[in-house]
């Protein structure tokens, strides 16, 4: 369990290098959920290495644009090793 400290400590982190990004390319339709098309695309865009999500068997297809696709535990549990 993490500390409502530690939490905000790395929200902060996490915002302050947060980019805005827009998206110029399209790869609708790409996944099997029309909506996960739109986060996919947002971390094409932002040249995202990571993608955390509950839902990683509908983002499969995104390791072959180099994304790891994990879950937030897995995510914390790596954070700081990769």
């Amino acid at each position: 369990m993490y500390s409502l400290e530690t939490i905000d400590d790395f929200l902060d982190s996490y915002c302050a290098v947060a980019k805005e990004c827009f998206i110029y390319f399209r790869w609708r339709p790409f996944l099997k959920d029309p909506k996960d098309d739109l986060v996919f695309e947002c971390a094409l865009a932002a040249g995202a290495t990571h993608l955390v999500t509950h839902n990683t068997q509908d983002f499969g297809p995104a390791v072959d644009f180099g994304i790891s696709v994990m879950t937030a535990s897995r995510f914390l549990a790596n954070f700081g090793q990769e």
